[in-house]
This record gives C-alpha cells, structure tokens and sequence, in this order.
C-alpha cells in the first residue's frame, strides 16, 4: 500500500510531500514553481507533473507536452466523474463510497486499485494496488486521487488550490 506522508516529513524538503510505502520513501512530490509543472521523484526517474481545471498529465521530461504518458480527465464536473489513460491503457475511474470519498481504478472489469484513507483527525490518501501495476502509475494515481478529494494532506499546497476535483491550475 503506497501513502502519502505529511509534507516535510521523512526527510523530504517541507515543501515537497513524500509517497511511503512499509515506513520508506518511495517517492516524492515536488511542487510547481510559479509557471513550472510539478514533478515527482520515482526512484532516479523525474517525471513532470501538470494540472489544469480539467486534466492531470505526467511525461517525462524532454517529451512533448501533448505526449503525455499518464493522463487524467474530467468526464463531468457535476457528477465528479473522472477518465484516466495510463501509457495508452485507458483506466475507469469509479467512486466506491461517497461517505468516505475513496475510488476504484479499472481496466475492463478488473481492478487495479483502489484508494483509502490512513484516518485520524488529518487523514491522508492512500492506494492499494495490484503488485504487477508500475509505481510510476500508483504515485500517479495517488495524486490523482488526492486532488480528487482536494485534501489537506499537503498535496493541495504543493500543487494547486484543492478546490476538490483537480481545479485550480490554470
């Protein structure tokens, strides 16, 4: 299960937000810089980070910025339904329980992922996926699913106002 820390925690800058798995750093979240995408730092790979009102995009730096490899988007503000795409895999994004604001990631009938919360008065995202599912494509999920839920687990301050449903950006 991947989780996001608290920002400035585990050793991470205070500005950024790191993603734990079993205690350790797996990944970390930097945050955009005035008009400069934010990244996440996956192992010795960088990959850029974009919002906008309606979509998260993730590439490789270098890359074009419509070659996005991993994409989320907005189906319907008012039903807060969301799309991803993951290296050309499309992905349905699916509400398990609107009391708790968790998801389910499909590809066809099969589940992915699914997301929860590490409780507590300050409760931060977490995601449970299938073992065989890339960690580049979990720590994107993870902030897909804490920008869906426009929390306060740090994510929000790091990257766009956490207006809850991926606003903000532009």
């Amino acid at each position: 299960m991947l989780e996001l820390g608290k920002a400035g925690s585990l050793g991470v800058d205070k500005h950024d937000v790191p993603v734990v798995r079993d205690g350790a750093v797996v990944a970390t979240l930097h945050g955009k810089r005035s008009k400069q995408p934010g990244t996440a730092t996956i192992g010795a790979q960088t990959w850029l980070l974009e919002q906008s009102s309606k979509e998260l995009t993730a590439r490789l730096p270098g890359e074009p910025e419509h070659a996005a490899r991993l994409r989320a988007s907005r189906v319907s503000m008012w039903k807060g339904t969301w799309t991803a795409e993951l290296e050309g895999t499309p992905v349905q994004v699916q509400t398990a329980s609107h009391w708790t604001s968790t998801h389910r990631y499909l590809i066809g009938e099969r589940v992915i992922a699914e997301t929860g919360s590490t409780g507590g008065w300050a409760p931060r995202a977490t995601l449970t996926a299938e073992p065989d599912l890339p960690l580049h494509h979990q720590v994107f999920l993870l902030w897909l699913e804490s920008t869906l839920r426009g929390s306060a687990d740090g994510t929000a301050a790091v990257f766009g106002d956490g207006d809850g449903g991926g606003g903000g950006g532009d």
